[in-house]
């Protein structure tokens, strides 16, 4: 009568004494996804941590030199856009992609920097990419973005470099999500883009795609798990692949750290990353 007892605690022990697991709860599970997010950092989102690995933006006082504007897209409707006009007439302008969060004040004053490092030659245009939602919370941003639509951000991008005109050279800056659509930029502006600066975004490694580029591109990374160091090379051996020139540098900071208002800023970093940008931007618009 042993062995039987014996096989049946074995059999039914695991129901008995089932071992204790920790439910993940995922905050994003009921969003509908509206585009493919292969290659972007969107991807990431799912991760477990990867929202509370972008602390909550501190609240800054803010009161810009420019004003929001708005131009029409064609899939029908309207953009909105904080735009910094540059002191005399110029065919010179720097598209500026906001972080997860949307085009909050944060992204409005960096606008503000650039357009007095190009000393006003230049004129300046954060584009909203998220049609006026802005948040802090990070659960939320992750929604914003796993939930923003292919085709609406394209055809925001599109509708600014309409409203740039024909004979705009267009160079693009971005943080974050938009360090990944400062890339994006430069390739759907095609003949118009003179260059991109990436800070900490996710890149484009489709080789067809790098080939078509009409500019080289300036990568500021951070030291992190998910914009990782293999990813960064492995941009970099694709970049050189497509015969297209990649300046980049690795530094020893968390993402986000080029943000003022961000917990984990680090200003000595981004001093030097900032330095890296204006003086590459400064050189492509020759101001």
């Amino acid at each position: 009568m042993i062995k039987p007892i014996y096989l049946l605690i074995l059999l039914f022990g695991s129901f008995l004494f089932p071992k204790e697991t920790k439910e993940i709860t995922n905050p994003f599970a009921d969003i509908t996804i509206c585009h493919s997010y292969s290659d972007d950092m969107a991807q990431f989102v799912d991760s477990p941590g990867f929202a509370s690995f972008h602390p909550s933006p501190i609240e800054i006082t803010f009161e810009g030199k420019g004003e929001m504007t708005t131009y029409p897209t064609a899939d029908g409707k309207t953009a909105s856009a904080y735009l910094i006009k540059a002191n005399g007439p110029s065919d010179k302008w720097l598209f500026v992609y906001q972080e997860w969060w949307g085009l909050n004040d944060h992204i409005k004053s960096k606008a503000d920097e650039f357009y007095g490092d190009l000393e006003g030659k230049v004129n300046v245009i954060a584009l909203d990419m998220y049609d006026g939602q802005v948040t802090a919370n990070p659960q939320e941003a992750g929604k914003l973005m796993q939930g923003a639509q292919e085709d609406r951000l394209v055809a925001i991008l599109k509708g600014a470099q309409s409203l740039a005109g024909t004979n705009a050279k267009i160079a693009n800056v971005g943080w974050c999500f938009g360090g990944a659509w400062s890339l994006r930029s430069a390739l759907i502006t095609g003949q118009q883009n003179i260059g991109s600066v990436m800070y900490y975004g996710m890149p484009v490694r489709d080789v067809e795609q790098l080939k078509t580029l009409n500019s080289d591109v300036l990568g500021l990374f951070a030291t992190e798990q998910y914009i990782s160091e293999e990813i960064i090379k492995d941009f970099a051996a694709k970049m050189d692949e497509a015969g297209k020139k990649l300046t980049y540098k690795i530094f020893p900071a968390v993402h986000g750290f080029s943000n003022p208002s961000n917990p984990k800023y680090d200003a000595e970093a981004s001093a030097e990353a900032d330095e890296m940008a204006i003086s590459y931007l400064r050189e492509k618009f020759k101001v």
